[in-house]
């Protein structure tokens, strides 16, 4: 168990007196195929998510987490359960519904940095910056990152942390109500996981963005408000963090 958290139970939330959810997640279960070579992917998971918190998701390949992402970030849809984002069901939204809600509302960071390789660093966070509806300017989304003085560099100028770290200026640069991140540090080293997660750490507290992260680093739930671990589709355990570290501060 984590050395800096403490156990809730399995089965749901505690929302607190004086948390807001910005996503609710009820009954959830995603099947891939049918019959005896059907995938449960998910099986009946409940989550809140709250205003401005930074949650990680913990759990073996294959135990769920990616799935749930992408269905709370409207990129997948369920087989059976209710999301709701500020009180409005996502679930029974059409394509272009969920076109404008992944548009406005979420930011998303993967392990792989997607960066176009022909573009700048600013010339890649402008792609979003232009079809957003309130952005900061791709200079202050890298200033944000720790990246000013690098905005004019093509991705093969850059190291893999400064990638994905631009990776992140772009999804903040839209000010996202929600930032997910899939194994944000899964192909980086330590050192330059710590910037990554430094860049992550920053947006949180200084934007408020409501921030999931999967990681398979336990190491990392330390930095976040609250840790969630999956097994075989299901919550297995929810734990809170009694006292937030920085990320410099982990014991990696």
């Amino acid at each position: 168990m984590l050395g800096n958290a403490t156990m809730q139970a399995p089965d749901r939330d505690d929302p607190g007196s004086a948390s807001t959810s910005v996503l609710f997640v009820r009954g959830l279960t995603k099947v891939y195929g049918s019959g005896p070579s059907a995938v449960h992917a998910l099986q009946g998971v409940d989550l809140d998510l709250y205003e401005g918190e930074m949650t990680v998701l913990l759990g073996a390949s294959g135990s769920g987490k990616s799935t749930l992402l992408n269905i709370i970030g409207g990129l997948d849809a369920p087989t059976e359960g209710i999301v709701e984002f500020r009180g409005r069901d996502l679930s029974g939204c059409s394509d272009r519904e969920l076109t404008r809600y992944r548009r406005d509302s979420v930011g998303f960071v993967f392990q792989f940095y997607n960066l176009i390789a022909s573009l700048t660093a600013e010339e890649n966070v402008s792609l979003v910056t232009e079809i957003a509806n309130d952005p900061m300017s791709p200079a202050d989304a890298l200033e944000m990152v720790g990246l000013a003085d690098r905005r004019h560099h093509f991705p093969s100028e850059l190291s893999g942390g400064e990638q994905q770290r631009v990776a992140i200026a772009r999804a903040i640069a839209k000010r996202p109500d929600v930032l997910l991140c899939d194994e944000p540090t899964g192909a980086l080293d330590s050192k330059t996981g710590i910037l990554v997660l430094e860049a992550i750490d920053r947006i949180n507290r200084q934007l408020g963005a409501t921030t999931a992260l999967i990681t398979h680093n336990m190491v990392i739930a330390d930095m976040a408000h609250r840790s969630i671990t999956m097994v075989d589709g299901q919550i297995a355990a929810r734990q809170t963090t009694a006292e937030r570290l920085a990320p410099s501060d982990l014991n990696w």
